[in-house]
């Protein structure tokens, strides 16, 4: 199975880093320091060069260092057919520049995809404690990184929902009602939202089985979590939503109906597992759907993604981390980035890895350097 591997980073003024140049051992690379130090810059970079934007922060002029015009994240990925270079700059109050081998992409979306990822980080504890949103949220970026399609779509279902929820304010101000013009964007709605929802519901049942046999590894005892997709339209079709929320739109001035309302269930012996797991538990979770994740995209995509773990031995007992351990030791991951604020913690894990690694350590001045194997 083929894998891309990141072998060089350069960051120029992108968060902490003035100036930083890295290479990359092909199996595992881990950052060791103390908290606040920026190691998890270092993986949000990745993030970046992969799909094309913060996994933290979605402004992307918030990424650029405080009091410099511009950031500059530049990468180069070694793949089956060479080396890929993605370069990504911001100039403040300028477009984002994005190209790939020195071509600028006409559109960010066919960037996605090309070099698989996956993160795990304290901040997926969102997944369970946030709205719905954040939920949708990750399952659109898992799926929309294997399906170009799935991606058009949910970019055209987006416009056609902001269209319908200008056209039901414009509605309410001039006093006035055309339900011909309304069923326009509501056509454009059920079109592409029953595809969403096919190729969610494909999703979930392939994700789902994965995810409990990475949670049942991971945790010490045998623990009953479960995790399900609720969508409206498993009750009813996309077009009889839309016509019975028409009246409740029309006061609300918004669409309440529709695939944008979907969510996931996560349970644990059947309560809610926000209300009723230990953070360990929860963390257990997120960390199993992240595995899941990867195995998913590695499944349909042929290729391995790039695995970045930042943080993610803090809060687990022994046993959980030694299972995590085990599992990067069968093979099952390609390229994988680490980070930790216990150095002998990291020393300790990585010598128990077989596969080829490099530690490095970052200080409060934003220098990372390469420690001695």
């Amino acid at each position: 199975m083929s894998t891309a591997v990141l072998k060089k980073l350069h960051l120029v003024d992108f968060k902490n880093y003035p100036d930083a140049e890295l290479s990359f051992s092909s199996k595992v690379n881990a950052f060791v320091g103390n908290n606040g130090v920026g190691k998890t810059n270092v993986l949000d970079a990745i993030h970046y060069l992969a799909v094309t934007k913060s996994y933290f922060n979605p402004v992307d002029s918030q990424n650029i260092r405080h009091g410099k015009p511009f950031m500059v994240v530049e990468g180069a990925f070694e793949t089956e057919n060479g080396t890929d270079t993605v370069y990504c700059a911001l100039q403040r109050g300028q477009k984002k520049v994005f190209k790939r081998n020195q071509k600028d992409y006409e559109r960010l979306a066919d960037h996605i995809g090309l070099f698989p990822l996956v993160m795990i980080s304290p901040s997926d504890r969102d997944l369970i404690l946030e709205g719905s949103e954040t939920r949708r949220k990750f399952m659109d970026g898992v799926i929309s990184q294997s399906d170009k399609l799935y991606l058009d779509d949910l970019l055209a279902y987006n416009k056609a929902l902001s269209q319908r929820n200008s056209l039901l304010k414009y509605f309410a101000k001039n006093r006035k009602w055309e339900e011909a013009t309304l069923e326009i964007y509501d056509e454009q709605l059920i079109e592409r939202g029953v595809r969403i929802n096919e190729r969610r519901t494909l999703f979930m049942d392939q994700m789902k089985p994965i995810m409990l046999e990475a949670y049942s590894k991971i945790a010490s005892e045998n623990e009953d979590v479960n995790l399900s997709y609720a969508s409206q339209l498993n009750e009813k079709s996309m077009k009889e939503c839309l016509l019975e929320s028409r009246d409740k739109d029309k006061i609300l001035q918004y669409t309440t109906a529709g695939i944008h309302k979907d969510d996931l269930k996560f349970e644990l012996n059947e309560y809610p597992l926000k209300k009723v797991g230990s953070q360990g538990q929860q963390k257990t979770f997120t960390i199993a759907l992240k595995l899941a994740q990867f195995e998913f995209l590695k499944h349909v995509t042929g290729r391995k993604p790039i695995l970045l773990l930042d943080d993610i031995f803090d809060k687990l007992d022994e046993q959980r981390v030694e299972a995590i351990v085990s599992m990067v030791n069968d093979h099952q991951f390609g390229q994988i980035f680490i980070t930790d604020t216990h150095a002998d913690r990291t020393n300790e894990i990585v010598k128990r890895i077989v596969e080829e690694s490099v530690v490095f350590e970052v200080n409060s001045e934003g220098v990372i350097k390469e420690l001695e194997a």
